[in-house]
């Protein structure tokens, strides 16, 4: 056929970046003190920039998982089928130590580096992180039982990704599962029906069912089952030591609205042999380790879907022209980018900072533990509850675009809410910030001595500060107003520390955005006078 037109204006592939030239990320690196990671971290960010990788996450995608419950002779063999996609950015992942790595490696900011290489390459595809998050949090939860810890967490540690239904000893890694909520109860896991029954050699036998299971393909599970003595956690493998298959069967696929790569299940538990981890009816506590360390990869998650929309919207403002000029050059158009820019470096920076918290926790500083506790709930629930409109404003910015799947956009928007889902939604991410503050409120000290580091430095800082503290003062209908508290918490938090640790521009123009009030309800309400030129530099797409 004749063309009939000639193609102009078009915005070249997002392709050719590398990731890792994130201001933000590896200042955070250095600041704990894992310096040493960066060498591998602009490696993986020129792999996660590559035309390669990014048909890697359009594949798996595009390809979504298959439940095969029955082999053709008619035997049971629940087999969960991946499209060679998902296993090379499995492969990747595990291999760069982004699952239960650190837990093996005492360099100083191993838990630091292993959180930034998580982010960047979230950037590819979110969907696998999920059982790479499963594996790194099994282990703090694991080691409640220093005899089942002893042989798995070397193997969940290990760099290698053996996948395929084996007896774990077998195996050359392992990869881990979380199974807690039923139909009846969801976050309510106290309302749980599944039993536990004590065996003579000392495993029990589980039966019920299980309503969301995270990535039913993995090797083993810590799951939560009524004991005699209540409610309790338990590890299942899926193959027995023997080489058997144990008795948990795979009922559906779930079919969601987003994280299509991933395989979220329902199980049913008919006798199916665990052993228990920590005590009998200490199952919550037990499990909560696990959880504590999934909401902070909620929190880099979102961090990471946020950089990724941003410089998608920079790229296509720099190349795309519209009413005599290019889009970054739009007065209105640089408001919105650099808005979108500000809550990305923000939610980058305290995302990192909770890592950090989580390496001096390790090594055993109390107070790096007590400002992790409120700290990652409040900035589980704000960052989290952010992504959603921050992924909708980036997709609006290549304009219709934007909308076709060709983009990537529409996957990185229907992927944005699941961070504020998984692991407690809204509700029960700030109810868990008032929970931090009852029960321990040392917390709330350490939380305004990481904020008190900055006073001085910014006005508008120190009046949010003391606004928190007038709030928290009055009691009055507390748990009704708990998400505008917990959301100021959060904006202060990482108010503080810009104030401290980023480019004077974007902190100023936080500060007046985010805790002076001057600042509407979308992105790209920015006041006058902020410095969007510098803010822009920071998220500019670098060549690898």
């Amino acid at each position: 056929m004749a063309p009939t037109h000639e193609v102009t204006n078009q915005v070249p592939p997002p392709y050719g970046h590398n990731t890792a030239q994130d201001p933000a990320l590896l200042a955070a690196l250095h600041r704990a003190g894992a310096g040493w990671a960066e060498p591998e971290l602009r490696e993986l960010g020129a792999l996660a920039g590559t035309e390669q990788a990014a048909e890697w996450g359009r594949l798996a995608n595009e390809n979504e998982p298959v439940l095969r419950t029955h082999d053709r002779f008619g035997h049971r063999i629940d087999e969960v089928e991946f499209h060679p996609a998902w296993h090379q950015l499995m492969e990747i992942a595990v291999s760069h130590g982004m699952h239960a790595a650190p837990w093996q490696d005492a360099r100083p900011g191993a838990h630091t580096a292993r959180a930034a290489k998580f982010y960047l390459w979230g950037q590819v595809e979110a969907g696998h992180s999920c059982p790479i998050s499963m594996t790194y949090a099994a282990v703090p939860a694991l080691r409640s039982t220093p005899e089942l810890a002893g042989w798995l967490e070397p193997l969940l540690a290990s760099p290698s990704y053996d996948f395929g239904l084996r007896e774990p000893h077998g195996k050359r890694g392992l990869i881990a599962g979380m199974s807690m909520t039923e139909k009846q109860g969801g976050s309510d896991v106290r309302a749980n029906t599944t039993t536990a029954v004590p065996a003579a050699d000392g495993s029990y036998r589980l039966t019920g069912h299980k309503w969301f299971t995270s990535a039913p393909m993995s090797d083993v599970f810590l799951t939560l089952a009524q004991a005699p003595g209540g409610l309790s956690c338990f590890l299942l493998p899926r193959v027995l030591p023997d080489g058997s298959r144990n008795a948990l069967f795979i009922q559906r696929l779930k079919d969601k609205l987003g994280n299509r790569s991933n395989a979220s299940a329902e199980l049913e538990y008919d006798g199916a042999v665990g052993w228990l981890v920590g005590e009998e009816g200490r199952g919550v506590p037990t499990i909560i380790e696990m959880v504590n360390m999934t909401r902070l990869d909620c929190t880099l998650g979102a961090a990471s879907g946020m950089r990724l929309g941003v410089q998608r919207a920079v790229q296509h403002a720099n190349h795309r022209r519209a009413f005599g000029k290019a889009l970054i050059d739009q007065p209105l158009m640089r408001n919105v980018l650099a808005d979108l820019a500000i809550e990305s470096e923000a939610a980058t920076t305290v995302a990192l900072r909770l890592a950090e918290a989580t390496d001096r926790a390790v090594a055993g500083d109390e107070g790096e533990a007590l400002f992790k506790r409120l700290g990652l709930a409040v900035s589980k629930y704000w960052v989290c509850k952010r992504g959603p409109a921050h992924a909708a404003e980036a997709l609006e910015c290549l304009g219709g675009n934007g909308y076709v799947e060709e983009s990537g956009m529409p996957r990185l928007y229907r992927e944005a809410p699941l961070v504020s889902i998984w692991e407690g939604s809204g509700n029960v991410a700030a109810l868990d910030a008032l929970r931090a503050m009852a029960r321990s409120p040392q917390s709330l000290e350490a939380y305004f001595a990481e904020v008190d580091a900055a006073a001085g430095a910014d006005r508008r800082l120190d009046a949010a500060a003391a606004g928190l503290r007038k709030q928290l003062g009055d009691l009055t209908d507390l748990e009704f107003r708990t998400r505008r508290l917990v959301e100021q918490l959060a904006l202060t938090l990482q108010g503080a520390l810009l104030v401290r640790y980023a480019d004077p521009a974007v902190a100023d123009a936080f500060c007046a955005s985010r805790l002076a009030g001057d600042h509407g309800g979308a992105f790209g309400t920015l006041p006058a006078g902020v410095d969007t030129e510098a803010i822009l530099r920071r998220a500019q797409p670098v060549a690898a």
